[in-house]
């Protein structure tokens, strides 16, 4: 039988962890709560750790395809269709892909009796933790349709963000690899054979120039150097932050950076806000939610502390009194979390907190962007200009000994 990890909370809400053994991780996370303990995970010993670690609900399916199917899902649901056929219906349709073949595998797994949640917990590589827990909460309260139908327009949502973030990088990155091109192209083809002209003058030159063929020679007998370097950095920085305490310092430098900074806070407050919200309005319980949230957002820093907050949490304190802490949460979200707690409508505070930090990020993209453009452009003509200024210099300087 194998051996699971287990970390649970004790009813006094201080942190237990152990051994146990069971036949899944279903019967070891039962096992778990049959102590007494509020479960946080359970892992089997010598498995790959398989959290969701992934800045989306899914992975190795696109967003678009699993929103779309999630809310033909909710729809088939809501009209009383049995799951099986529900299913089965999904996969006809669906064309032939990864999803058809993840379709086909589920709807087996409910013909043999398994639940909606179980037989999509079985695909971690497409329904993350957070998908099956809303899921088999909605089973679990009769809402399973409206349950799926906030999984969808939350899916379509975050895709809309990374389309809108995607669309703004597209032109900055494009001018850099063309002025990178062009700039390339005239240190190692042009400056060379306008340099011969100087070099038989052999008249003193500007140090502006001295420094521009000075580069030029550079690149021209050293190219592959760099270009050796900037391969291996991948693959350097990939080992890298596979150390914990390299990702933590990156993530925290992410949050220092000026302008980039302050939009990826706003980006990971949308999240955690929503995302816990969502949890919460589908019936997940609030230590379990945070659990979920904490595995959603990708930043190490804002991991770390929803890790005391939850501790916090069970043992009986205010989410609103926990975050407020730590000056990653700005005290509109926490004033928001307060009166939610206080009024009985946390989920609802915290979805329309997720909504006005998800618009703030949108403003500061569009703004961001405007600006970057021009200062694009800028660089672009400085650069271009110097090299003019560094191969007419020296011209002008001879034309005026010729007189």
């Amino acid at each position: 039988m194998p051996t699971f990890h287990y970390k649970a909370y004790s009813a006094s809400g201080a942190s237990v962890s152990g051994t146990i053994e069971a036949d899944s991780e279903r019967q070891a996370l039962a096992q778990v709560k049959a102590k007494g303990l509020i479960p946080r995970e359970a892992h089997e010993e010598g498995a790959a750790d398989t959290a969701a670690a992934s800045f989306s609900f899914q992975r190795g399916i696109s967003a678009a395809d699993l929103s779309l199917f999630t809310r033909q899902l909710a729809t088939l649901v809501a009209s009383s269709v049995p799951l099986y056929e529900a299913m089965g219906s999904l996969y006809e349709q669906q064309e032939t892909g990864a999803l058809k073949k993840v379709l086909a595998r589920v709807g087996a797994r409910i013909a043999e009796g398994a639940s909606l949640s179980r037989a999509f917990a079985a695909e971690p590589k497409v329904f993350g933790e957070s998908y099956v827990s809303m899921v088999s909460a909605g089973e679990a309260s009769g809402a399973l349709d409206t349950v799926l139908d906030r999984l969808a327009d939350f899916l379509e949502e975050q895709d809309q963000v990374r389309s809108r973030v995607s669309s703004a990088l597209a032109y900055p990155i494009l001018m850099v690899l063309v002025g990178g091109g062009v700039m390339m192209f005239l240190l190692t083809v042009v400056i060379p054979k306008i340099v011969v002209v100087f070099e038989d003058s052999k008249a003193a030159l500007p140090w502006i120039t001295i420094a521009l063929i000075k580069l030029s020679h550079f690149l021209r007998g050293w190219w592959w150097l760099l270009a050796g370097l900037t391969i291996a950095t991948v693959p350097l920085y990939r080992k890298a932050m596979l150390r914990d305490n390299l990702r933590l310092k990156r993530d925290d430098l992410l949050l220092r950076l000026p302008l980039a900074g302050g939009m990826l806070q706003r980006l990971i407050l949308s999240r955690f806000a929503r995302v816990l919200g969502l949890l919460l309005a589908s019936g997940v319980p609030i230590i379990r939610a945070l659990e979920i949230t904490s595995d959603v957002l990708v930043n190490r820093v804002y991991r770390l502390f929803l890790q005391g907050v939850m501790e916090d949490v069970a043992q009986g304190g205010n989410l609103s009194d926990s975050l407020r802490k730590n000056p990653l949460f700005p005290p509109l979200l926490v004033h928001l979390i307060g009166v939610g707690e206080k009024g009985g409508a946390l989920e609802a505070m915290l979805l329309k907190a997720g909504i006005a930090y998800e618009r703030e990020f949108n403003t500061r993209l569009t703004r961001l962007m405007g600006l970057m453009e021009p200062l694009l452009v800028l660089a672009m003509g400085v650069a271009v200009g110097i090299v003019v200024m560094a191969v007419l210099l020296p011209i002008f300087e001879m034309n005026e000994l010729v007189k």
